[in-house]
């Protein structure tokens, strides 16, 4: 780790806390990490690569292209070095957040990332409404929020998130990563969680509309849905799509959710 630290060091690199960098640098984590993403697609995209080690340990693998996007304008010096090995390897000094990946590079493509904590979820969100240019997104998160991600109706932490997630794609965690395998050390435990895009909906459903009922029910999850929607007609109303009234929004499943975006006329 202190070579990679020195490495940092003669470009002058600092340490930002407003860019979320908590970098990767145990090799052994991050070849394990590619192991879990393989087969690579033609197209394999990186968020946020920092030092490189991650862009490295896929570079071990068959990869006809490899998209780095890094928003630290003092890291692309790093990166272009590396690229100066590997003529296949594209760089964009852009803010992942408003930067459309998914129209980046030849299908079939992947995402492999170490995301920054404090936007990780916007992220996803971003990946989640364009699933079906991905052939697989493999992605750190903080150990927490991965819970969240594949959370079932009645857990504590079933979410907003939960839902959009599983209605767009198969989920699981893959593996715990501790917090020595980063510098800075963060203060959180962190997991891989793999996403495979449903090539078929099970649902039918609007993404836009969904992202709103889920951020709306979501934010008055202690009530029960017949109070939630009493503009609707309460009882009435859910009764007529087969939900139960009494229950609240963390027993919903994803069908019921369907259920509800599609009969509501507006959220």
């Amino acid at each position: 780790m202190s070579i990679n630290l020195e490495k940092l060091k003669s470009y002058n690199f600092k340490f930002k806390k407003s860019f979320g960098q908590n970098f990767l640098f145990d090799s052994n984590i991050t070849d394990k990490i590619v192991k879990h993403s393989l087969p690579l697609s033609n197209t394999v995209i990186e968020i946020g690569p920092g030092a490189g080690t991650l862009t490295k340990s896929i570079l071990k693998s068959n990869v006809n292209k490899i998209i780095l996007i890094e928003k630290d304008k003092s890291l692309i010096k790093l990166l272009e070095n590396l690229r100066d090995n590997y003529s296949f390897i594209e760089i964009h000094n852009k803010d992942a957040l408003n930067f459309p990946i998914w129209k980046l590079g030849k299908s079939p493509k992947q995402v492999i990332a170490n995301l920054p904590y404090n936007i990780s979820t916007k992220i996803l969100i971003n990946l989640l409404k364009n699933s079906n240019q991905f052939t697989k997104l493999t992605m750190l998160f903080q150990k927490e929020v991965a819970n969240r991600i594949v959370a079932k109706p009645g857990a504590k932490n079933y979410s907003r998130i939960s839902v959009i997630s599983q209605l767009q794609t198969k989920v699981k965690i893959l593996f715990d990563i501790p917090d020595t395998a980063f510098f800075p050390k963060p203060k959180v435990q962190s997991s891989l969680v793999e996403f495979i895009p449903h090539i078929n909906k099970t649902y039918d459903y609007n993404f836009k509309k969904m992202e709103e009922l889920t951020q709306f029910v979501f934010s008055k999850k202690r009530k029960m849905l017949r109070s939630i929607f009493k503009k609707e007609g309460g009882s009435s109303f859910l009764e007529s799509i087969n939900i139960d009234p009494n229950i609240r929004p963390g027993d919903l499943t994803l069908e019921e959710f369907c259920k509800l975006e599609l009969n509501l006329k507006q959220i």
